[in-house]
């Protein structure tokens, strides 16, 4: 067992609490991970505001970077002191899931124990199999991909969801080719590298919707072509008239039913509305069916890109270091974990890109 600090969801809708836990030693197939960073997505807000339920109390946190500090039996390929993105995506290997490629949707449940405990020997959930708002992390070798000796941790940590999410979204879910047309509704986190993703795939053109025109700004910078607001009474027609027809994919970003409730107006026949943003439980859209019936449209989920992260993060980290995937731009800012409560107030403004919070 080892102490760590970790910020304490106690409460849902309350402010975290900074407390020293116990962390038990790697099992079998376990490593434990010294981190560096951990980035704030929306996901761990809207766990922490009760959105999408689960148990307390809980650590969350799972955008995480950090090297190997110890190493259970059984793992291989990893060893003390390599530098590592820890992901949420937990894959026994074996199920139908994920003996189809398809690891995001491993059926195997993660072990009801996990290797979080209080001082008073109390359970503590490890959320999202990761609990990384903490100095150190115990995880499954599944959840993790080596990176290189010279990369910089806090960059890294973003890789870890939202930039695999965005362009997952693109090149897995939505299998985009060269010349289509893309609109991506939101222009956060993940909304930016589903642009990237786009323009890695050769889209012809990328309308980003937002509604601030500061983020349609940013949105140019990571590669969309036009921007459009969503405040405008009909922004598809706009999207429209700057493609000069409907869109081939449009990925909603955003867990706003507006946003899907619109999604299917951008599309061109036959296009694809890509779901990627997370409503809270019970929340609902509506939808003509005869319309994509028609047109040969389909709408289609994507939970983390459907990413193999052994595959697909090495992929990116090369791009990053060509100098043709933007991350470094990604952080807008770091923050101490005693600071974790401001820097999601921050983040739920929305004017961030990625706050990461760092450790000493």
């Amino acid at each position: 067992m080892s102490d760590i600090r970790a910020a304490v969801c106690n409460a849902f809708g309350q402010p975290l609490d900074i407390e020293t836990l116990s962390l038990r030693a790697p099992e079998f197939g376990e490593i434990e991970v010294d981190l560096k960073a951990c980035a704030i997505c929306h996901s761990d807000i809207t766990y922490m505001d009760g959105g999408w339920g689960g148990e307390l109390p809980a650590v969350y946190g799972h955008e995480a970077a950090g090297r190997v500090s110890a190493v259970g039996a059984g793992v291989r390929g990893l060893a003390l002191g390599d530098p590592v993105v820890v992901t949420l995506i937990r894959a026994c290997g074996t199920c139908p899931s994920c003996a189809s490629g398809a690891p995001v949707a491993c059926e195997t449940a993660p072990p009801p124990e996990g290797p979080i405990s209080d001082g008073n020997g109390k359970q503590v959930v490890q959320a999202m199999n990761c609990g990384a708002f903490a100095e150190k992390v115990v995880v499954d070798q599944s959840q993790v991909v080596k990176l290189p000796d010279d990369m910089d941790l806090v960059t890294a940590s973003v890789l870890a969801c939202g930039v695999i999410t965005g362009i997952g979204a693109v090149v897995n879910a939505a299998k985009l080719k060269a010349g289509q047309d893309v609109v991506v509704i939101g222009a956060g986190g993940v909304g930016l590298n589903a642009i990237q993703g786009a323009r890695i795939a050769g889209a012809r053109r990328i309308i980003a919707v937002d509604m601030s025109e500061e983020k349609l700004a940013v949105a140019r910078e990571f590669g969309a072509t036009e921007g459009v607001l969503a405040t405008d009474p009909k922004p598809w027609r706009k999207a429209k008239a700057a493609m000069g027809r409907g869109a081939d994919a449009v990925f909603v970003t955003v867990g706003a039913i507006p946003a899907y409730d619109q999604a299917p107006q951008y599309l061109a026949n036959g296009g694809q509305v890509i779901m990627v943003g997370m409503p809270h439980s019970g929340a609902q859209s509506t939808y003509e069916p005869v319309m994509l019936a028609a047109t040969g449209q389909g709408m289609t989920g994507s939970k983390m890109g459907d990413v193999v992260i052994a595959r697909d993060i090495p992929w990116m980290v090369d791009l990053y270091q060509q100098g043709r995937l933007k991350l470094d731009e990604l952080v807008s800012r770091t923050w101490p974990l005693e600071e974790i409560n401001e820097a999601i107030a921050d983040t739920k403004t929305g004017s961030a890109k990625r706050n990461v919070i760092v450790f000493d």
